[in-house]
């Protein structure tokens, strides 16, 4: 039988979710618990390997197992194994051809800034600090020229294995609610470090430092030496992702938000 799972985690105590042979991983944890209730090693298959201290409410997995578990079993087995910065939220049966991975036709992630003069103990973690005033309005206009389909060179990592560098963004939306600003970005699928590079230029927009119009430069440069500096990880979120409607699978998951 093959299950899927949807997994939320707090990613500031992990070295990110794919298993190395040193360090905590989430991907490891939920694997050792899954052995507990399944009674033999389990192997899971993740929609998208976060990074060192990124976080997710709405991470999808999948494993094949021959025990006889209900779906209620496997989640509560689970959590009874796992650490507390890591949560089952959902089990679900699904069919031998879906795949988290490859199966995907849409992640959503989430940033978020705290745009305050003093930075906060409670959210050292949680959210990218910028103390100078930022133009959310001047963000959300620069964003506008990342929406569609491009070549993100500009925006990934210097080590990125992808074949390409084309991506559709789908959804790119900038908005403030009080001293936080949330940077909502769906796509097909995301280069390495594209989410946090993409939130690095537009707070240098936000700033003032660039205008709206760098990022249609950023594009037509092909160059990641011209972007400047990532945003943080602790700001970064891995919200959702979605999948054909024949899987039915739960839209079970937290859009996080501080106010």
């Amino acid at each position: 039988m093959r299950i899927a799972l949807g997994i939320e985690y707090d990613g500031s105590g992990f070295f990110g979710w794919q298993r190395q042979s040193e360090g905590r991983t989430v991907q490891a944890c939920v694997e050792a618990a899954l052995a507990e209730v399944a009674n033999h090693p389990v192997s899971v298959v993740c929609a998208g390997r976060t990074d060192t201290g990124v976080h997710a409410t709405g991470q999808v997995v999948h494993f094949d197992s021959p025990s006889v578990r209900t779906m209620d079993g496997w989640r509560r087995g689970a959590n009874a194994h796992l650490p507390a910065d890591v949560r089952v939220q959902w089990a679900q049966s699904v069919d031998d051809v879906f795949h988290a991975r490859f199966g995907a036709t849409e992640r959503h992630y989430r940033y978020i800034i705290h745009n305050h003069r003093v930075s906060s103990a409670l959210l050292r973690d949680r959210a990218c600090p910028v103390y100078v005033p930022l133009d959310a309005s001047r963000m959300d206009a620069a964003a506008g020229y990342l929406r569609g389909e491009h070549d993100f060179t500009s925006f990934r990592a210097v080590a990125c294995q992808a074949h390409s560098p084309v991506r559709t963004i789908n959804h790119l939306a900038v908005c403030r609610s009080g001293d936080f600003i949330y940077l909502d970005v769906k796509a097909n699928a995301f280069l390495h470090h594209m989410v946090r590079c993409i939130a690095g230029v537009l707070i240098a927009v936000g700033r003032g430092e660039q205008s709206p119009q760098w990022i249609a430069e950023l594009l037509e440069a092909k160059d990641r030496r011209l972007s400047g500096m990532n945003g943080p990880p602790g700001g970064l979120y891995l919200v959702a992702v979605h999948y054909p409607a024949q899987f039915e699978l739960p839209a079970d998951y937290r859009v996080p938000a501080f106010e």
